[in-house]
């Protein structure tokens, strides 16, 4: 029998990989990963808002994380070059953040959790909160996937075909800020993003249709919490980067592998 730690903490990895699945292989296809890392930077203000008026953390880090994707979306509407603002809101909302949680006392010994993730703390309000966000990301992911798919592959074939690439833009926005909100107890603010993209990389080789890349994505990141959290239970290597490790050795595994 697993402890129920452990079990809380497979749980809550693959209710991650769940959407880390479909929602990375659009950031992969969009070239969106600079823009996970933004938002991801940013949650870490949104965990010193949490701490200091004493919400919930997932209420601070969705909060902030979606005022990051809607602001990147006004500020590049107005002609600001997308790199450029991903730039500045990253490290300015980092920054502010480290600040903002050095003046909360509970927080200075947390902030490597924070960080790099604490999988084996989550708690069963915490499975409700990263089950509940995956859930929802998933539906909107299917409610949306025809439109999504055809604004990644070509934005004036969406146009044509009566579709807003800018509000598809959006909605990723949105499912990217809520996935950064629950995974920042899995795998950390600084890790997020590799979990969004390394298994949706890998899956790119042996996918012949989006589909299928989604599904094999979710998979693999699903390998990955599992491989991980047993690495860390014999090595008592740290939960969060383990995961992350056993993404990338998946991928470069998949390099030799032969597709064809």
């Amino acid at each position: 029998m697993l402890d129920d730690f452990l079990t809380r903490a497979i749980l809550a990895g693959l209710g991650l990989a769940l959407v880390a699945g479909p929602l990375g292989s659009f950031v992969v296809w969009r070239r969106m990963a600079y823009f996970g890392d933004s938002t991801a930077h940013a949650a870490i203000l949104g965990v010193a808002l949490a701490l200091a008026f004493d919400l919930s953390i997932y209420a601070g880090t969705i909060t902030v994380a979606l005022a990051v994707a809607v602001l990147v979306t006004a500020l590049t509407a107005r002609g600001q070059a997308m790199d450029t603002v991903l730039g500045v809101i990253a490290h300015s909302a980092l920054a502010f953040g480290l600040v903002a949680i050095s003046f909360v006392p509970a927080a200075r010994v947390d902030l490597a959790s924070y960080l790099f993730g604490d999988i084996l703390a989550v708690g069963r309000m915490d499975l409700v909160w990263i089950w509940a966000g995956a859930l929802s990301v998933l539906a909107l992911l299917i409610w949306r996937w025809q439109k999504l798919v055809t604004a990644s592959v070509n934005e004036e074939l969406a146009m044509a075909a009566g579709i807003d690439p800018r509000l598809e833009r959006l909605a990723l926005s949105i499912a990217l800020a809520l996935v950064v909100a629950i995974a920042i107890r899995i795998v950390g603010s600084l890790l997020i993003s590799a979990m969004l993209i390394i298994p949706a990389a890998t899956a790119r080789r042996f996918a012949a249709t989006p589909e299928r890349m989604a599904a094999i994505a979710s998979i693999l990141a699903g390998s990955s919490v599992l491989a991980g959290l047993m690495a860390s239970l014999y090595l008592d290597s740290p939960a969060g980067p383990s995961i992350v490790a056993a993404a990338t050795v998946f991928f470069v595994f998949a390099q030799g592998v032969r597709t064809r």
